[in-house]
């Protein structure tokens, strides 16, 4: 529909594959919507977030995978309580009020820094890894920074690709948490800037668009372009994610 001529679009015509070819509908929804500045803050959102997101991870879950850690079984018990009992939505709120962070993106980051359901994941890919590379790199005198950084994370890349793909779709998608903490509209990313746009029955009404424009234009293929527009994106990422996620990554790793 987004790349259909109007007529075919409200005679009922398209299906699959779009009739009568045109970009007409891109256009409008570029240049007569604050769709641009939107996408802009969604990556800056996405980006930003994973790399947080990631970091933070990572952390949490290398400690506590290692068996001597003291204090591994309490650390992990107190974080699988908080997927079971969260302090409340308003709680939450009254936090991130209290340390001015309402319209900053620090909001959405801090509130997501960790989720313990990936951190529990990351963390027993940790422990399976074979402890025989470990020793082996103890003995030619690896750190603990050195053994993660050179050889575990390295080890990891399926599990940091998924992990960082979970993150990477929930900033991308991020809806509640952008309305709650973002007021200013120029600073609200691409999904609440589109649930805006499939809601609202004033969709062709802008001040930059002519009575050409609008006559070309049917709401249904604005629709169409926004949401075609969310989901591009995270189909273009994903390929490059794709060869990670593999078997047998460690096979012969430790032989020879």
């Amino acid at each position: 529909m987004s790349l259909s001529e109007r007529s075919s679009v409200e005679s009922g015509h398209v299906f699959f594959w779009p009739v009568g070819f045109q970009l007409t509908a891109y256009e409008f929804f570029f240049t007569a919507t604050p769709a641009i500045k939107s996408f802009i803050n969604s990556v800056e959102i996405t980006i930003f977030g994973v790399v947080i997101s990631m970091l933070g991870t990572t952390l949490a879950a290398y400690p506590l995978s290692r068996k001597y850690l003291m204090g591994r079984r309490f650390l992990t018990l107190a974080m699988v309580f908080t997927m079971l009992f969260a302090g409340g939505l308003i709680p939450t709120y009254l936090i991130v009020k209290s340390l001015s962070l309402i319209d900053t993106y620090w909001a959405l980051w801090l509130t997501g820094f960790i989720s313990t359901y990936n951190m529990l994941l990351m963390r027993s890919y940790f422990e399976n890894i074979p402890q025989e590379i470990e020793e082996a790199a103890g003995i030619d005198g690896c750190s603990e920074w050195s053994l993660l950084g050179r050889i575990i994370l390295p080890l990891s890349m399926p599990m940091l690709a998924t992990i960082g793909l979970f993150y990477g779709v929930g900033y991308w998608n991020a809806f509640m948490s952008v309305l709650m903490y973002i007021n200013t509209t120029s600073m609200q990313n691409l999904t609440v800037v589109v649930q805006a746009m499939m809601s609202s029955n004033d969709l062709l009404t802008s001040a930059t668009t002519d009575v050409v424009q609008q006559q070309m234009m049917v709401t249904e293929m604005i629709k169409s372009v926004a949401i075609t527009v969310m989901v591009i994106p995270m189909l273009v990422v994903y390929p490059f994610l794709q060869k990670y996620f593999v078997k047998g990554v460690m096979l012969g790793s430790i032989k020879g």
